[in-house]
């Protein structure tokens, strides 16, 4: 910086700093050299060479010539060359280098001018115990670089100004043991000690000094200098050392480190983390006085008071009687460390009014490494959640460690809209505490869903008491979440995750991992409303577990997944998707209650004693039900259960026509319905005018026995066709009547029987439509199987005769219930066609005729047995005495 004072201008400032100056001391006693120069004197001892030449360096010569009643301490030779930067401008200059880096030399000049005084010191300095004097030194902020133009001409004098408020950088002075010491501390210790004694200049007293005195820089390097500060320089930012170089006229009231133990570990922690910047210089402003210039120690008034940046008023109590100073309820530790831009006191305690410091759940979670976390909230506007909010929240929190080791697209970019969901999905309204939380149960978030019509999300926990002999005390987990450390915090509770908890997609996504869906699941994803059900709002799946797909009979499971199904199809899957969310407290609890479906009719649910639910069908057939086995798999529109059993609605209607596509049994419909009768395949009555009805056929059930289409490869069809009799022998020999009565007995079966058309038994014997007209027209059924698992059934026509046995017997493949009639009836598929049984006529007639024969046989030998006796009675030999016959009654003597 540059400095012309013109003569008139210069004797004003003079004059003018002469009357701030203090008293002038007496005069030393000692004889001292008399010169009519400060110049003179300092070239006139060859201690003083290194000084003279930094003097005409600096421009100064004709300052000091101009001055009159100064006091110059003059670092000697050894002073200077142990000085770094005087002793390379030294250098510089006596190298001839024209280049020196600056011409100016505007640092040199003040540093040089801190070591002048505007007066006088008179009297012995060996027995003072601590002056305070003020220099030729006005701190300024630097303008601009430095030039290499040459200074205008001299003299060259100090402006009153700069970032002291107009005053001087001050200087102190002490004796110690005889020595004395120049630009000590507030205790008088250290400085440079006088080695030469006064030497009266005529313009002034000169001092030799065996070191260069340090010109105080910046607050902030003069308090990274206090040993006593470590703490603060510790959490001081860039921003705040920033703050305190570029600030004028700065009076810091700085605590010591064991202040700071007032504070709370955690806000500690918080404070020596780097997004503490505006906390700190928010307790550094409380600390902190710009107002009416630069407050030295000197003048602090009893009772005083101080406004700091912040607004706070610090009460200044001095203590005549201790000697001790109060900074409001703080101890002033140390007073006067000068600084270019102030001056900075130490206190024993904290600054902060009650309540000014607010440490918010951000701060706290930043403390805790959780930045990321904090930095993904502030990218989607939820800083709300962590700051100025009264409401108590539970977070839950993921480390930067769990954050750094996720793959890139594992959470949603920053600012979009599904990263805020995301986040939403870490806080729960409310300060869950461990003891709170138990196994199972569903806490809300604070994400809102749309698909449950603004309702909050839930998220399911996991309590372990830490029985198992793997666990060491008990473990928590949040939607399958660990939980590795809690933080309680006035308000807030903070659990730091082992990983970022994701929000539930849709149902059919949150199900795919649960092999045992797959069935249910491809027959959504193949009909059309697939892309609907998953966007449907507040819905409860109720999704059947894939053997509940084979108890629902082959036929059935293979008509609903065939092309020409899909109208039924989607009302089966619609039956299982309740238009509630009902999570599985409420379905276990209650002990009967009806649900409304998608598909538009309900479904029962049905608690049992042990505490097990059955959920009942609206339509299907008598007594299908289905456990229900509660899942709380959650979902972004509401949740999924599983069921054991496929429900079946009353809007489906499975007729024996329907059933019969499944079993590829057209050439039988084909057959039916040219034998009229096609009633049996639409599930109706027959006919009023036709023979079955007059037969009282109407309201009974059908079970057809079908032969697959292969089965009538062996057929001439054609002709078949056209022997209508023939035709219709067949279709009545495949036609079971099966009665409600009948179809009862399959109510309290195992589920895997009740899909079944009749009660299939060993030996079970059933009519057909053809045994009225024949004697062969009954049926009979014979199990068969290989093991225990593989059991199956034969039918045949009972007592039909042929190879082995088996004339007319046939394979039971698969089967099917029908809804039509209450479940009355069904199809049955075969590999075989059971061709009516006609006798061979010597099998027909051949018993009666042999029976006849036999019969006459016998009577013939009857009779002839009769006649044999007979005869033999009547021609048995007798017996005469000798001399014949003789009336002895008649003899006389």
């Amino acid at each position: 910086m540059r400095f012309l004072i013109k003569p008139l201008s210069f004797l004003l400032a003079l004059a003018s700093f002469a009357l701030s100056s203090p008293s002038q001391v007496p005069l030393n006693a000692i004889p001292s050299t008399l010169s009519s120069t400060l110049i003179d004197a300092l070239s006139a001892d060859p201690d003083y060479t290194s000084l003279l030449k930094l003097l005409q360096r600096a421009l100064l010569v004709p300052t000091l010539n101009k001055l009159n009643g100064s006091t110059l301490f003059a670092p000697t030779n050894d002073a200077i060359d142990k000085h770094p930067s005087w002793s390379r401008v030294l250098l510089t200059h006596e190298d001839g280098i024209g280049s020196a880096r600056d011409n100016v030399q505007e640092e040199l000049r003040q540093e040089l001018l801190y070591h002048l005084l505007n007066y006088t010191i008179n009297g012995p300095l060996d027995d003072v115990s601590l002056q305070v004097h003020k220099t030729l030194h006005f701190p300024r902020k630097p303008i601009e670089p430095p030039t290499r133009e040459p200074p205008p001409s001299p003299p060259w004098m100090p402006v009153p100004g700069g970032t002291l408020g107009g005053e001087p950088q001050r200087l102190r002075v002490s004796s110690k043991n005889g020595d004395v010491f120049v630009g000590t501390d507030a205790f008088g210790e250290g400085g440079s000690n006088m080695v030469k004694g006064e030497v009266d200049a005529g313009n002034g007293m000169l001092f030799g000094i065996d070191a260069v005195l340090a010109v105080p820089s910046d607050l902030a390097t003069v308090a990274a200098q206090q040993p006593s500060l470590s703490y603060f320089n510790r959490i001081a930012t860039p921003d705040i050392i920033s703050f305190l170089n570029s600030t004028s006229e700065l009076t810091l009231f700085l605590p010591v480190d064991n202040a700071w133990d007032a504070l709370e570990d955690i806000e500690r922690k918080y404070l020596e983390s780097k997004f503490a910047t505006d906390d700190i210089l928010q307790i550094l402003n409380m600390h902190a006085v710009v107002t009416e210039g630069v407050h030295w120690s000197d003048s602090f008034e009893p009772a005083s008071k101080l406004t700091t940046i912040s607004g706070s008023t610090l009460d200044i109590v001095t203590s005549p009687e201790s000697n001790k100073t109060f900074i409001s309820t703080a101890e002033l530790i140390e007073p006067d460390i000068y600084a270019s831009n102030g001056v900075l006191h130490t206190v024993s305690s904290l600054l902060i009014p009650p309540g000014a410091f607010n440490l918010t759940p951000e701060k706290y979670l930043l403390t805790l490494n959780c930045t990321s976390f904090v930095s993904k909230l502030h990218s989607v506007g939820l800083t709300p959640l962590i700051n100025g909010s009264d409401e108590q929240y539970t977070i839950l929190a993921p480390s930067d460690e769990v954050l750094e080791l996720l793959k890139d697209g594992d959470l949603p970019e920053e600012g979009s809209d599904e990263l805020r969901r995301v986040l939403s999905y870490h806080f729960l309204p409310g300060r869950w505490t461990s003891k709170k939380l138990k196994d199972g149960m569903l806490v809300e978030t604070a994400l809102q869903e749309p698909g449950l019509n603004g309702g909050r999300q839930v998220l399911d926990i996991k309590v372990s008491s830490g029985d198992d002999k793997h666990e060491k005390g008990g473990s928590i987990r949040f939607g399958g979440a660990s939980v590795i450390g809690d933080h309680h915090f006035e308000n807030v509770l903070i659990y730091l995750v082992s990983r970022p908890l994701s929000p539930p997609t849709d149902a059919l996504t949150v199900a795919l991992p649960e092999l045992d869906f797959s069935a249910f699941l491809a027959a959504v994803l193949s009909s059309s409303i697939a892309d609907e059900l998953k966007e449907e709002p507040r819905t409860t799946f109720l999704i059947p577990e894939n053997d509940g797909f084979k108890r629902l009979g082959v036929l059935v499971s293979k008509y609903l997944l065939s092309a020409s199904s899909k109208a039924d199809l989607e009302n089966v899957i619609q039956h299982h998707i309740l238009d509630e969310v009902e999570y599985a407290k409420p379905l276990q609890n209650g002990s009967q209650k009806s649900f409304s479906t998608l598909e538009g009719s309900e479904i029962r649910a049905d608690r049992s004693v042990n505490g097990s639910v059955a959920i009942s069908a609206s339509g299907g057939w008598a007594g299908m039900t289905s456990n229900l086995t509660p899942k709380n798999l959650l979902t972004k529109t509401g949740v999924v259960h599983q069921l054991s059993d496929v429900l079946l609605p009353r809007s489906v209607d499975l007729t024996i026509g329907k059933l019969v596509k499944a079993a590829d049994g057209s050439t039988m419909a084909s057959m039916i319905i040219r034998a009229g009768m096609e009633w049996v395949l639409n599930g109706t009555a027959p006919p009023e005018d036709s023979p079955w009805a007059e037969a009282g056929l109407d309201g009974i059930g059908w079970t057809l026995l079908c032969p697959t289409d292969d089965a009538f490869k062996s057929f001439n069809l054609t002709r078949l066709y056209e022997d209508s009799e023939n035709l219709r022998n067949i279709v009545e020999q495949h036609l079971i009547p099966v009665s409600k009565p009948h179809a009862l007995l399959l109510v309290g079966l195992e589920p895997s029987h009740t899909n079944r058309p009749l009660l299939l038994e060993d030996s079970a014997t059933y009519t057909t439509l053809r045994s009225n007209a024949s004697a062969y027209g009954d049926v009979i059924f014979r199990r068969s199987g290989n093991g225990k698992d593989e059991v199956g059934f034969l039918v045949g026509i009972k007592d039909a005769r042929g190879t082995a046995g088996r004339e007319g017997g046939a394979h039971v493949i698969s089967w099917g219930r029908t809804t039509s009639n209450g479940g009355v009836g069904g199809v049955i598929q075969i590999d075989s066609v059971l061709v009516p049984y006609h006798p061979p006529w010597w099998l027909e007639y051949g018993a009666p005729i042999g029976i006849g024969i036999v019969g006459v046989g016998l009577i013939g030998l009857f009779f002839l047995g009769v006649r044999v006796l007979w005869r033999r009675d009547t021609t048995e030999a007798t017996y005469e005495p000798v001399g014949g016959f003789t009336n002895e009654d008649d003899e006389e003597p």
